[in-house]
């Protein structure tokens, strides 16, 4: 059951009554920024495997004499 505009303008008043709007201005803010970040995260890790080559795992045995 979808919500109606009256419904949200409620639910609305009933959020700025109980937070105050400079408290709702600070959440959309930290909102906003964690979000962005969350973005450059996805993006760093795309960057490091495209920078990266494919190369096969290196033996951990090379270099060492034979028993």
């Amino acid at each position: 059951m979808p919500l109606g505009p009256l419904e949200v303008i409620l639910i609305l008043v009933v959020v700025i009554l109980l937070f105050g709007v400079g408290r709702i201005g600070k959440i959309g803010g930290e909102l906003g920024k964690s979000i962005r970040e969350f973005r450059k995260g996805l993006e760093g890790e795309d960057e490091k495997k495209a920078a990266a080559p494919s190369q096969p795992p290196a033996d951990s045995n090379a270099g060492k004499p034979a028993a």
